[in-house]
């Protein structure tokens, strides 16, 4: 199963995440598939960037957000266009 998830690559107590395509098996901050994004907390406006043509390939192919990922994409309203493709 592939899974669209974040990977902490930032520094202590400065958290910056990728938005990572990778197996289910493999732990968090381990191997990938692809990069599609990311994604900064701490900014004021949490900056999130996402390559749209990929997120949404990787989810037609069959790829499960997280609960955190789901989030994100909902707030740059990848989830509405996913649905509207369907």
């Amino acid at each position: 199963m592939v899974k669209l998830r974040l990977q902490r690559v930032g520094s202590h107590k400065k958290p910056f995440y990728r938005v990572v395509v990778a197996d289910a098996r493999s732990p968090r901050d381990g191997r990938f598939l692809e990069i599609i994004g990311t994604y900064q907390p701490l900014n004021k406006d949490n900056q999130i960037k996402v390559d749209e043509e990929k997120a949404l390939q990787w989810l037609s192919q069959g790829a499960q957000p997280t609960d955190t990922v789901k989030s994100l994409f909902t707030k740059l309203g990848l989830n509405a266009k996913f649905n509207a493709k369907k």
